[in-house]
């Protein structure tokens, strides 16, 4: 059976910089149950970090990154960066194709701090 897609957020954080990016997205944190968030750069890069397996991309305008349903991630500002993240609670469609290239069934993504 196919998961529901979104394609529209239900909620999107305001757009911050390198500078008004909040220290709660700088350390661990997550997303909550049923709700995946999408990393989207606007200018710049900025890495993310998925905690759990020690997953690292660097991120940017043409590569959004996709963190799925209560995973454990951080990101890292590296340079001038434009963000926003925006929220789904079906699985979101980027850049063409559907969430992330990682199961949302996989047990590695669950449990944490």
């Amino acid at each position: 059976m196919t998961e529901p897609t979104s394609v529209a957020p239900y909620r999107s954080t305001p757009v911050f910089d390198e500078h008004t990016l909040p220290q709660a997205l700088r350390r661990d944190h997550r997303t909550k149950e049923g709700v995946w968030g999408v990393i989207r750069i606007l200018s710049g890069q900025l890495k993310l970090v998925i905690t759990e397996t020690g997953e690292t991309r660097l991120l940017d305008p043409g590569a959004p990154g996709v963190v799925l349903p209560e995973q454990l991630h951080f990101v890292e500002v590296v340079g001038p960066v434009r963000m926003q993240v925006d929220f789904h609670d079906k699985v979101p469609r980027v850049a063409g194709h559907l969430g992330s290239n990682r199961d949302p069934s996989r047990s590695d993504v669950q449990g944490g701090q």
